[in-house]
């Protein structure tokens, strides 16, 4: 446009000359003409390229808009992975273990004599029969007392793998999960003879907690929606529940925290669901949550590993409530409160084991015991519901940096149970020995447990971190840590004292560091992390206490490198 109105002015100046001549002045009017054509070519061919521009501008816009509002297929809302792998070799000692001696053991493969009980054994006798010898056996004291041994593994590796998965789909849904394998080196069977631990069977809530083989198990896959209820956070989440390695323990593990409950009282893989409410602007109270959490620990019914066959009406799945209220987290500070309940405990869980002898009750009544000297496998499944328990735990959490420039956390969690037994297992063997929930002899009786786990974790240089911890669980402590990351047995089940010690040193930031460890057990009572039968002291056992070795103290020592990334 600037060059036609040049043009002009040109034109006129020109044409107000009078020294032109006509036929000159003809000859410029043509090419003015032509001049003029021309740039309202080009002025066309401009405005066409800024309507191309336009619709290709609108084009790109409706690609982008179709790309981030319905197929969102970048590469930050892909599935992003993490891996965390970990060698470690222990070394291990137990002393003062107790087990009955043969003489009793193989009471229990000889013929019961009718006619003469005590030159008998307990093989064919029916539970009267039976029950009544061992009670004449106690009271004319032929109970023999338990044998005492120790034992060692000065050298036991292993080797832990996660990998985690994460995906967001849009800023309300999000993904997350974890593959797991767990061994111990040279040994991938998978399955381990049965020494009277829940951590002996194969079982759902443990596959990946703690050595299994060389399978990779699903530990946790659930998904999270989250919106806003009147300005109130809420989120849902449902699936295989992140129920492991929960508050505190991140402190000896060296991460953040890894699952939803507190590890005081409910440390098990299980499937469920959660609701979350975000009270923090509600409230005004900072980090204020409140949720309800759900869980399914034992599917009772077809469609699981039971036959179709089955019409057992006698144990019907095992549910668990519980809620979770963070009162206050600052990020230096916290205080948690965890409450649970489980309805109709079973005695066991349906999973895979060997062993020591098999049990079969007859039609008749009467009872079979049959060595397993073969060493053959054993699917194992609950026949009783045993009665409800209920668990309570308060956290408390701080870092002391802002009030005394140090940076130290401590952690202090007071813990509750409490069992109330409804029958005896039909189980043959604890049949026998009259034992329920927590309970022996037929006393069905409910019992309150308590427990108490602190830590303190110190700076050292290079970045270390100097952490002591220490736990204590009463006679009638019960929680549910079977999937506890310890290979001498969850700590935080045990019915007495465990000491523990560790130093991490990070040499390669958290990436990659290493681990060294020390725990000692001083167990008090029989049982610890079993909810059949009475708690004994251990002082105080004898051989039909200990069918199953009892353990009296442990020392684990430790040392680890771990990747994670």
């Amino acid at each position: 446009m600037k060059k036609v109105f040049v043009c002009f002015l040109f034109s006129v100046f020109f044409l107000s000359s009078p020294a032109f001549a006509a036929e000159d002045m003809e000859i410029l009017k043509n090419e003015l003409k032509k001049m003029s054509q021309t740039m309202e070519a080009l002025q066309k061919k401009i405005e066409s390229m800024e309507n191309e521009n336009k619709e290709e501008k609108e084009e790109v816009e409706y690609l982008s808009d179709r790309v981030d509002k319905t197929e969102l297929h970048t590469v930050t809302d892909r599935i992003s992975l993490g891996v965390e792998a970990r060698a470690e070799a222990h070394s291990l000692y137990y002393s003062d273990m107790q087990v009955a001696p043969s003489a009793l053991t193989q009471a229990f493969f000889t013929p019961y004599n009718p006619i003469a009980p005590f030159t008998g054994g307990f093989n064919g006798g029916n539970l009267t029969q039976i029950q009544g010898l061992i009670a004449a056996m106690a009271t004319a004291g032929a109970i023999p007392p338990a044998e005492k041994y120790n034992a060692k593994n000065e050298f036991l590796p292993t080797n832990k793998f996660h990998l985690n998965m994460k995906a967001k789909v849009n800023n309300n849904l999000s993904f997350d999960g974890r593959l797991a394998a767990y061994k111990v080196w040279g040994d991938s069977s998978g399955i381990k003879t049965n020494t009277g631990s829940l951590g002996d069977v194969t079982l759902d809530g443990n596959t990946s907690s703690v050595p299994h083989g060389d399978t990779i198990s699903l530990e946790r896959a659930y998904f999270l929606y989250s919106n806003t209820i009147d300005e109130i956070p809420v989120s849902f989440s449902l699936g295989r529940r992140p129920s492991t390695d929960g508050p505190p323990m991140e402190y000896g593990k060296n991460s953040l925290e890894a699952g939803s409950p507190l590890s005081s009282i409910i440390n098990w893989q299980f499937d469920g669901a959660s609701l979350n409410f975000g009270l923090e602007e509600a409230l005004n109270i900072p980090g204020a949550a409140f949720k309800f959490c759900y869980g399914l620990g034992f599917e009772g019914g077809w469609g699981n590993s039971y036959s179709l066959q089955n019409t057992s009406t006698d144990v019907d799945d095992v549910h668990m409530f519980g809620v979770i209220a963070t009162l206050y987290n600052d990020d230096s500070s916290s205080a948690v409160f965890n409450y649970a309940h489980a309805w109709d405990i079973t005695d066991g869980f349906t999973g895979l084991t060997v062993m020591p002898f098999i049990p079969i009750k007859n039609a008749d009544g009467t009872y079979t015991f049959e060595p397993n000297a073969g060493g053959y496998i054993s699917r194992m499944q609950p026949v009783t519901e045993i009665g409800d328990w209920d668990g309570a735990s308060f956290l408390l959490r701080s870092n002391l940096d802002e009030r005394t420039g140090k940076d130290i956390d401590f952690f202090l969690a007071l813990s509750w149970s409490h069992t109330d037994p409804s029958q005896i297992s039909q189980n043959p063997f604890y049949e026998i020995m009259g034992q329920g929930l927590l309970s022996s002899n037929g006393q069905l009786e409910a019992q309150n447990g308590y427990s108490l786990y602190a830590g303190v974790l110190f700076p050292m240089p290079l970045d270390a971190k100097l952490g002591f911890e220490y736990n204590w669980g009463s006679e009638y402590w019960f929680n549910f840590t079977g999937a506890e990351d310890a290979i001498a047995g969850s700590k935080l089940a045990a019915r007495g004292s465990v000491y523990e010690s560790y130093y991490i040193q990070p040499i390669i930031s958290n990436n990659f560091f290493l681990k060294l460890g020390m725990k000692y057990y001083d167990y008090e009572y029989t049982g610890s992390g079993n909810p059949l039968g009475a708690p004994v002291k251990i002082s105080e056992i004898n051989s039909l206490n200990a069918i199953f070795p009892v353990i009296d103290k442990v020392w684990d020592l430790s040392a680890s490198i771990t990747m994670r990334f």
